[in-house]
């Protein structure tokens, strides 16, 4: 692979079982330190293509893929182990599923070339959000920050998964 920034974002996939692993085995700090430089190398790749114009088409998929699978499967280990309440990690997976099967019906509905999904504000809040609840579980679940950035997530998940509804159903209506 010639492109350094798409070779980052496939190690960052890769690493994401090792992350896994670390936290079904209780050794949460490695887990955390893992996350983190995820985080970095997520933050690397984006900062190298722009820099030095190596941006693709298969890095612009890629990239929202592998930060997608970090997440998600953080959600889901997390939940396993009773770091994140179920109902929570239920919110964040129907929101990022439905939003998925949107996406695909937009790809069948309309030219793939001439739609451009533009992360909103309310989706970037989101995410930080949802990464910042991860680290605090991680990190022992620090109260009552804790409990606070948790509704918080909820809540921007929520509200993020009907603003993306309400976007998109404008392109149907078109």
């Amino acid at each position: 692979m010639k492109n350094l920034p798409n070779l980052i974002t496939v190690i960052r996939i890769l690493i994401i079982p090792l992350f896994i692993v670390l936290l079904l085995n209780h050794h949460t700090l490695y887990g955390l330190f893992v996350f983190i430089l995820a985080g970095i190398s997520d933050a690397l790749d984006g900062l190298i293509a722009r820099k030095w114009n190596l941006k693709t088409q298969l890095g612009a998929y890629l990239d929202p893929i592998a930060d997608k699978l970090l997440l998600v499967s953080s959600f889901i280990t997390l939940t396993l182990l009773d770091l994140i309440p179920m109902w929570l990690m239920v919110i964040v997976l129907g929101r990022d599923v439905f939003i998925g099967l949107t996406g695909l019906i937009l790809l069948k509905v309309i030219d793939l070339r001439s739609y451009n999904v533009k992360p909103s504000l309310i989706g970037k809040a989101t995410t930080w959000l949802q990464i910042i609840i991860i680290v605090l579980a991680l990190l022992g679940r620090i109260e009552p920050f804790f409990s606070i950035i948790l509704w918080s997530t909820a809540f921007a998940t929520v509200a993020s998964g009907l603003h993306y509804i309400y976007r998109e159903s404008r392109i149907f209506r078109a």
